[in-house]
């Protein structure tokens, strides 16, 4: 082999590569072999793939498994939960990214609080329904709704206003779409079915999620780490250890530990002690109680 070819083999993040492949390869058992063998099984494993097929995706946008956006965008199309299309997912996520944002109801795309003046406008049954989507219980059942919802409103007033990159990350997630669906027609899989994996894969995102920022007057105090190094910690890439992630996100996510564990204490200082041990833990303390006031505590606020 020569140098240039074992350079560009080099290049290759072999780790995301496989994960990739064999991301697809579950979903397409989940959505034949395991629909047939017994639905729920086959709705479990599709809705698990999904959720890996989203983690993969935020790879993909932060410059993963290859040097070049076109090869990453490449590899993962089509977009398996149909409703997010790669390309608002990429431009929103990397405005997100802006650390001196996050959390800001207004400048974060990803924020879940509001302008408590926004907040004092809503009609009663608009804050239960919020409030409810701040216990995590919530969040995983109504969350991927209110999210879409949200989203899509969004979405449609960029478009009115003329925003040009927004429609064309649409269109270009029509063929995306078109393709799952014309699998999922010739699969054994009902489409309600899929829809209902296609829920279940974003519900499990919504544990990653749930508590990944807090409102603080600093912004490097914002963001979570939570030491977990279960099967969840796997399905988010290691996003649990999440200001490691700000903090460095050109690092793929198979280097991330390693990364934490040399540096932990810097970590932790870093982030003001946001830290938690498992997920385990947070589903004990906040599957039916919330974490966080859906009004931000410190809007307005003086931006670290």
């Amino acid at each position: 082999m020569d140098e240039a070819r074992a350079r560009a083999v080099r290049a290759v993040e072999w780790p995301t590569l496989t994960l990739l492949i064999a991301c697809y390869g579950a979903w397409a058992l989940g959505t034949t072999w395991a629909a047939a063998l017994w639905l729920p099984l086959g709705v479990a494993l599709t809705g698990v793939a999904i959720a890996l097929h989203s983690s993969l995706c935020h790879e993909a946008l932060h410059g993963h498994p290859f040097r070049h956006r076109a090869l990453n965008e490449a590899v993962i199309f089509p977009c398996l939960c149909l409703v997010i299309p790669y390309g608002r997912f990429r431009d929103t996520h990397l405005a997100h990214h802006r650390e001196e944002h996050l959390t800001d109801p207004y400048d974060d795309p990803e924020s879940n609080y509001l302008d408590p003046s926004v907040w004092a406008r809503l009609p009663g049954w608009g804050r239960a329904l919020l409030r409810a989507n701040n216990t995590l219980a919530g969040r995983m059942i109504l969350g991927p709704f209110i999210a879409q919802w949200a989203f899509l409103r969004a979405d449609w007033r960029a478009m009115r206003a003329g925003d040009r990159a927004v429609l064309r990350a649409w269109l270009w997630h029509v063929p995306q779409v078109a393709v799952v669906l014309a699998w999922v027609w010739a699969a054994p899989m009902p489409l309600w079915a899929y829809l209902l994996a296609v829920w279940l894969g974003i519900a499990l995102l919504k544990i990653r999620t749930f508590l990944e920022h807090r409102a603080h007057e600093r912004a490097s105090g914002r963001t979570v780490i939570i030491e977990d190094r279960g099967p969840l910690a796997l399905l988010f890439l290691n996003n649990n250890l999440h200001v490691v992630h700000h903090m460095h996100p050109e690092v793929p996510w198979y280097r991330l530990p390693a990364l934490y564990a040399a540096r932990r204490d810097h970590y932790r200082r870093r982030n003001d002690g946001y830290v938690y041990r498992s997920y385990a833990g947070i589903i004990r303390d906040y599957l039916w109680r919330a974490k966080d006031p859906v009004p931000h505590p410190l809007w307005p606020w003086r931006r670290g």
